[in-house]
């Protein structure tokens, strides 16, 4: 039986519905009902009952789905370890970030680190005004980067971070004195213009050229990094909206940070090239998968 009738098997032997199974394995419903026809034929004995309603599991299909389960496990298990073995060879991962987000990811980074012992992650910078050149150049293995992310040689992983938003104003802004801000205020201001290398669809995800009522929101003046943005700020040039990471690692003196009630949450996902795509960067991936969002 070949490992992928043996799938096939099992997921049907789970779901008990042939169409469910050709869906979540992505085949045709007719593939899984050739599969199991042959593995019938060759075992002589059939393994499910079928009828129009319903499809169950025969007393030798029982038995086989418990040993097939095992004899799969004790394959993947052997696969694991020999692919912790190789990742645990010294192989370090470059993952960019903003700011501080490093330390909100000590839990994804420790559980890799404990799956894959020996693999290590070291953590570089990233901005928004240049968020992709740092993959493109093979800098930066791994970015964690606000989504959307809609580049055709970009891989989107599993979602890291989730958090809200905060707008950065001078100390002596009117605004400090409400405590929170919204998405309409930015129209009464400048926000920071980050310049053309970061795309226009995902600049526009973080500070919206038009507010919910439609009105513009001037841009400008130009700034690179967090830093720049800080002192802009500071200065009273502009305010600019952030990630509520920024506020909870940062007080710039003459910048305060008031939280948006009406913006979206962010989500920050794993993004690397797709053409450097390896075992490290998948198993950085699935560690996070089964970690699952951390919450800012």
């Amino acid at each position: 039986m070949e490992l992928r009738d043996i799938e096939i098997f099992l997921t049907l032997a789970e779901e008990l519905h042939f169409g469910r199974t050709a869906e979540r394995l992505h085949v045709s419903q007719a593939r899984v009902s050739q599969a199991i026809g042959r593995q019938e034929r060759r075992l002589g004995v059939a393994l499910f009952d079928r009828t129009s309603r319903r499809v169950t599991l025969t007393p030798v299909g029982r038995r086989l789905r418990e040993d097939l389960q095992q004899a799969l496990d004790l394959l993947k298990a052997g696969l694991a370890r020999a692919e912790a073995a190789g990742l645990g060879a010294g192989r370090t991962l470059r993952l960019g970030v903003f700011g501080h987000a490093g330390h909100e990811l000590r839990p994804l980074v420790d559980a890799f680190r404990a799956r894959y012992p020996g693999a290590d992650v070291q953590f570089g910078e990233i901005y928004g005004s240049d968020p992709f050149t740092a993959l493109r150049t093979g800098e930066h293995d791994v970015n964690v980067l606000w989504l959307p992310v809609a580049e055709p040689d970009l891989t989107v992983g599993p979602t890291v971070l989730t958090g809200g938003r905060v707008l950065a104003v001078p100390a002596d802004h009117p605004l400090t004195e409400r405590g929170t801000a919204s998405l309409e205020d930015l129209a009464d201001n400048h926000v920071v213009d980050l310049g053309p290398d970061a795309p226009e669809y995902w600049v526009t995800s973080m500070v919206p050229t038009r507010t919910p009522l439609g009105r513009r929101i001037p841009r400008g003046p130009a700034a690179r990094t967090f830093h720049e943005i800080l002192s802009l700020v500071a200065a009273g040039h502009c305010v600019h909206p952030l990630g509520e990471l920024a506020a909870r690692y940062n007080r710039p003196p003459g910048v305060v940070f008031l939280p948006i009630r009406d913006a979206p949450a962010l989500q920050w996902a794993l993004t690397w090239r797709s053409t450097a795509d390896s075992p490290s960067i998948r198993a950085l991936a699935q560690t996070a998968a089964d970690l699952g969002p951390i919450s800012m």
